[in-house]
């Protein structure tokens, strides 16, 4: 039988939100995830991002207001094929990758850098 990742990574989003303090999902209400097959080939924005990017923040971050300059609220994408493809199809570490990945751009939305990220272990 067929994996069905797009599932599994659903499943693995809402364990995250489920294992998050209450008061910390409530920061999160406005934010949006989605699971998307790949990136789009304008998309790699960071320096070293390319076609493996396993997951994107885009929009303003907790602290910052919706505003002309950064129009759209925040979203993460996750990109379930470049995450199966780190896993090397074993979905034990895709669930773990989707994890890491997610928690990673959380960590973007509530304002961390990837300085700060990495010194947490994301």
């Amino acid at each position: 039988m067929a994996i069905d990742w797009y599932n599994l990574a659903d499943q693995e989003v809402a364990a995250v939100y489920a294992a998050l303090p209450s008061d910390l999902c409530a920061c999160l209400s406005s934010l949006t995830v989605t699971l998307e097959s790949r990136p789009k080939p304008d998309e790699q924005l960071e320096e070293g991002d390319d076609e493996n990017l396993l997951g994107l923040f885009i929009g303003a971050s907790f602290a910052e207001t919706v505003d002309e300059a950064e129009p759209l609220p925040g979203a993460i994408r996750l990109f379930v094929e470049n995450l199966r493809d780190e896993a090397g199809g074993d979905p034990v570490r895709f669930r773990q990758e989707v994890r890491d990945t997610l928690l990673h751009e959380l960590g973007h939305y509530l304002g961390l850098d990837e300085d700060s990220l990495t010194e947490r272990g994301l």
